[in-house]
């Protein structure tokens, strides 16, 4: 026998803003001590994870307790649990306390802090907020995408028209990360521009109309796109599949073949790696 427990709770994207904002000034704390006092270590799969990667995450994870008892956390810094457990969720967090830990050791400030929440495997609230340059993006499902600057004003966002064949499209890359695929991607482009960022900080910038598209040819993980996919889908672009790889960046189908089967991407699956994907603007 069993009895079925229907549980409603709202979310105001302000409290989730103010979280991470919160784990942001942990993060600019840590930045500004000397290295050695970063505590940086090799995680099992040699990326890099630092004292200020822990301390936001434990931020997040106790204020995200509080603020919804009941919906689970899916953290980049945390043991994740198995796919019997997780693909029970109805809604749960997904988190990164700091996208960019190789920018943070770089010191360019391109860092980031993601947390968004999931419906059924798709985004529906995203913040991605920047502790160096004191900005904070969010969004939520239908209601408009936004940025809160650093002296507290606040605006919509909106991704720039284009159409695929125009001359001069700005596109925006990986600081860290090239491929073959993208190599391959973007010589289809007449004339194109091409920008530099670490982190999230790429999504942001087709979000806010500066660049129009981002190709993401290597290997990333759901906590790395799912906060900055709605406030792009909310600011009017989309992202979208490019074919499955492997956690080496090794392709495991054709780009080409996925991309035009215009699906976006999805959340809380059994394996937490993305597959590549494109950033489109408002793609005419």
């Amino acid at each position: 026998m069993t009895y079925e427990v229907s549980l409603v709770q709202r979310i105001d994207v302000s409290d989730v803003v103010h979280v991470a904002v919160d784990a942001g000034k942990k993060i600019l704390e840590i930045y500004h001590d000397e290295p050695d006092q970063w505590n940086v270590v090799q995680k099992h799969d040699q990326s890099p994870l630092t004292r200020a990667d822990q301390e936001a995450n434990r931020i997040i994870c106790d204020a995200l307790e509080k603020l919804g008892p009941h919906i689970p956390v899916i953290s980049e810094e945390n043991k994740q649990l198995d796919y019997n457990v997780r693909k029970k969720y109805q809604c749960c967090w997904c988190v990164d306390p700091l996208d960019g830990t190789k920018e943070f050791l770089r010191k360019n400030g391109q860092f980031t802090v993601n947390i968004a929440l999931i419906h059924e495997n798709k985004v529906v609230m995203g913040v991605v907020h920047t502790p160096c340059q004191g900005r904070t993006h969010w969004a939520t499902l239908h209601q408009g995408a936004f940025v809160q600057e650093k002296d507290g004003t606040v605006a919509p966002i909106h991704c720039a028209p284009f159409h695929l064949s125009d001359h001069g499209l700005v596109l925006v890359g990986s600081n860290s990360h090239g491929s073959a695929e993208t190599e391959e991607y973007v010589s289809q482009f007449a004339e194109p521009k091409f920008t530099a960022l670490g982190s999230s900080l790429k999504l942001m910038l087709v979000a806010e109309g500066k660049a129009h598209i981002y190709p993401r040819m290597a290997p990333t993980c759901e906590w790395d796109t799912a906060a900055s996919q709605i406030i792009v889908e909310e600011a009017g672009g989309r992202v979208v599949q490019a074919g499955l790889c492997d956690s080496k960046g090794n392709p495991l189908e054709s780009w080409r073949d996925a991309l035009s089967k215009e699906e976006p991407l999805t959340y809380n699956k059994e394996n937490l790696l993305n597959p590549f994907f494109v950033v489109y603007g408002a793609r005419q």
